[in-house]
């Protein structure tokens, strides 16, 4: 089948497009590089089964042009920060709200089979229950996170309004190779591989007992390809994730002890827009896509350090 892929040059959406080449799909990846790295594209570029079109979500002709003749929608495209939304709260809701909404209007138009949206764990907030259900009321406490939330409104509406069926999968601290640590907000797990293997302390922000799900990438493609698969998914919002928390603290130590490193992190204080903890309930996704996380947080960091050509420690 022919698929779109936005934000193909970034870290989730190149991992995707890979296996949807890999596996013989044709596939359309639209970036405008802003955040995505070309270099990503590198195993693809040249294949038959796949086509570059640098554009931005922004831009309505582009969406229109993207979408055209394509089954399904594999919506990765973000500004995917909570710090920069805080800072630029604008820009954020431009790109991932403003944008959505172009693709969805373009999917609509082109008849569109399928629409799987990259949300965000982040739309749930500090929530009061833990392990989080999808029934569970959003309360975003960062501009990411609402932007995410106005998204899976419109996808929805679109559901009821014009018959698209809208998925969206709400994605719980996604880690992995080609992750970028040089950004000025790069997610902790390239932050502390970097700060390992420089010399320098890592930073943790708070006390490092906040806890995440974190979710090996390997398990996001899995899922995605799983929404475009089964044609008894239900259209609407699943959690994917490993479906077990994790301390921050215990991650930076799991890194130390893979690499070989001691574990000595620098303190800072609490980010603003931080959520304390966040674990997900996966039983919907398990039920409805037959979903299950093949690859756990040890094991998705040896492979993510491998991938990076990092040499690895000890076992435990």
């Amino acid at each position: 089948m022919k698929v779109l892929v936005t934000g193909v040059a970034g870290f989730i959406g190149s991992n995707l497009a890979e296996a949807l080449v890999q596996r013989g799909d044709r596939v359309v990846g639209l970036d405008n590089l802003s955040t995505g790295r070309r270099e990503n594209l590198r195993d693809m570029e040249g294949q038959a089964e796949f086509e570059f079109v640098e554009g931005d979500i922004r831009d309505v002709s582009v969406a229109q042009r993207a979408c055209r003749g394509v089954e399904v929608v594999f919506h990765q495209a973000a500004l995917p920060s909570v710090p920069r939304s805080i800072q630029d709260p604008r820009e954020t809701f431009e790109v991932n709200t403003g944008g959505t909404l172009n693709l969805l209007i373009a999917a609509k138009d082109s008849g569109v089979r399928r629409f799987i949206f990259a949300s965000s764990s982040s739309i749930y907030g500090n929530a009061p229950v833990q392990p989080v259900p999808e029934t569970t009321v959003p309360n975003p406490i960062s501009p990411y996170g609402a932007s995410k939330l106005a998204s899976e409104a419109y996808g929805h509406s679109f559901s009821a309004s014009y018959g698209l069926s809208f998925y969206a999968l709400r994605y719980f601290n996604v880690f992995g190779p080609r992750q970028d640590p040089k950004s000025e907000y790069a997610a902790v797990v390239p932050r502390f591989m970097s700060s390992l293997t420089n010399g320098s302390k890592p930073t943790v922000y708070g006390d490092g007992q906040q806890t995440r799900d974190f979710t090996y990438v390997g398990n996001v493609v899995r899922a995605n390809l799983l929404v475009a698969d089964t044609p008894s998914a239900a259209p609407g919002a699943y959690n994917i994730a490993a479906g077990r928390p994790h301390s921050v603290k215990d991650l930076l130590e799991a890194l130390c002890d893979i690499l070989g490193k001691p574990f000595d992190p620098a303190y800072a204080p609490k980010r603003p827009g931080d959520i304390l903890h966040s674990s997900a309930d996966i039983a919907r996704a398990r039920a409805g896509l037959g979903y299950a996380p093949e690859t756990n947080l040890r094991n998705g960091l040896e492979l993510t350090c491998r991938s990076a050509g990092l040499v690895a420690g000890r076992r435990s």
